[in-house]
């Protein structure tokens, strides 16, 4: 739905902090010291005491070496969070050898870095680390030194134990591996789904405060808009005849701006009301007419419009929605304000979907703006040919974010970019319907004024 904002929730989602594998690690080396302290000095078997501690102080080496490198804070990577794991395999590969293979009770803790990996990096590098512990522990079934045991006598398992060893090895590796990386899977999306609501939810909640303040701004607006509507006829009426042309051009352009003003006060208060009613076959409009009523405003601004439309088929037919219309407008609007010569205005339709595009020749979006487009207060006015009160003042940054999320609740995609194309620069539009979706009941009003039966609701009431 969006395409800037969804990846913001999944790049580094997963990735664990250096800290958490050098806890875990030390956790590991503090149990093989023990257990082998324990075997020799407490038990009394003859294992190689001197290269079991060679092997357990590679790991510490590398756990110190990490922890001087790098902050605790520090993210693996996929790969390096995979490297790490495999060392600890093939440590523990290593300590197994000496101490009797898949005949040491604990050749279990091969499942331990396959757990975590599955927990915490893509299926992909689990499935090398599970390879890598089956790999070393057929390896270890066959080649090793004996089991450690007491100095008056020797043990040999048979065979068969060993072979039911490592077919536990095997499946408990994929068992565990599978049941892991699904439970965290799931625990990931359930999060990001998460995440994603309370971003919705905390647009909804601020565009829901925003409709609040163009309510009070509209009433508190009315009286200096008729205030200056008044002077300006005054001033008409006073000077008349002897009004020199461009005096009396100014004063015509100053009460066509205050009407303007009035009808966009008049849309602001009236946005959430129902618009269908009494509208008979107005009430829909097809794709390209509902084009032409943004455009037509905009072909007096000094900028080229062009429109081109082309499509498989009958062209979509569809519902008014203020809320849709204001959005597009405003993006037209910007549009134009920042393009140099001309903004191209592309419709495309087929029996799936519908698609707008609307392009300008500008400076397009800055790299550091183009990553937060679309949320309040981000703007980029007084970089680009805007009007002269946008240049004075600057915007608030609200406009795009405010026809974003209106746009995005007709269950529209909506994405930000600059062209891209050889020879071409600026600005770039791309808002896209499933057909089904932008044509949702417009056929229904129609319906419902011919045969008089139900009133229009406002439940009835979908967005293009």
């Amino acid at each position: 739905m969006i395409d800037a904002a969804h990846d913001t929730l999944t790049p580094t989602g997963r990735h664990l902090r250096l800290d958490t594998f050098v806890r875990l690690r030390w956790l590991a080396l503090t149990g093989q010291s023990a257990a082998v302290i324990g075997a020799r000095f407490g038990l009394g078997l003859n294992l190689p005491f001197g290269w079991c501690f060679l092997v357990i102080a590679a790991s510490c080496w590398l756990n110190l070496a990490l922890r001087i490198r790098f902050p605790a804070s520090y993210r693996l990577s996929d790969d390096s969070a995979a490297l790490l794991l495999a060392f600890d395999i093939v440590q523990l590969a290593g300590l197994l050898f000496l101490t009797g293979g898949l005949q040491n009770p604990f050749s279990l803790l091969f499942l331990a870095p396959v757990l975590i990996s599955a927990t915490a990096l893509p299926p992909e590098r689990t499935l090398a680390l599970g390879l890598l512990a089956v790999g070393l522990a057929t390896l270890l079934a066959l080649v090793h030194r004996p089991l450690p045991w007491f100095a008056d006598g020797r043990i040999e398992l048979p065979f068969l134990y060993v072979s039911g060893v490592w077919t536990a090895i095997l499946l408990g590796t994929a068992f565990t591996g599978v049941y892991a990386w699904r439970v965290a899977e799931e625990t990931r999306q359930l999060a990001q789904a998460l995440a994603a609501t309370e971003l919705v939810l905390a647009r909804e909640q601020h565009l829901s405060q925003l409709d609040g303040l163009a309510a009070a701004a509209a009433h508190e607006l009315g009286t200096p808009l008729g205030t200056i509507m008044v002077v300006a006829k005054e001033l008409d009426r006073q000077l008349g005849p002897t009004a020199s042309p461009a005096v009396a051009e100014d004063l015509s352009l100053l009460r066509d701006q205050v009407d303007r003003c009035r009808g966009i006060l008049s849309k602001l208060t009236s946005m959430g009301e129902d618009t269908e009613e009494g509208g008979g076959f107005l009430a829909t409009v097809t794709f390209g007419h509902l084009i032409e009523e943004l455009v037509a405003p905009q072909r007096a601004m000094g900028v080229a419009v062009e429109v081109s439309k082309q499509g498989e088929g009958p062209e979509p037919v569809c519902r008014r929605n203020p809320g849709v219309m204001f959005g597009l407008a405003n993006i037209l609007d910007n549009a134009v304000d920042f393009a140099e010569t001309r903004v191209t205005v592309e419709a495309r339709w087929s029996a799936e979907r519908v698609w707008l595009a609307i392009r300008d020749d500008g400076p397009g979006f800055p790299s550091e703006v183009l990553l937060r487009a679309g949320e309040p207060y981000v703007t980029t006015r007084g970089r680009g040919r805007s009007r002269e009160a946008d240049q004075t003042g600057g915007g608030l940054g609200l406009g795009l974010f405010i026809a974003k999320t209106l746009i995005e609740r007709s269950g529209a995609q909506f994405m930000l970019s600059n062209s891209t194309e050889i020879g071409q620069h600026g600005a770039a539009v791309r808002i896209s319907w499933a057909r089904h979706i932008f044509e949702r009941d417009a056929i229904a009003p129609q319906r419902v004024a011919h045969n008089s039966l139900t009133p229009l609701t406002e439940r009835d009431a979908a967005p293009i």
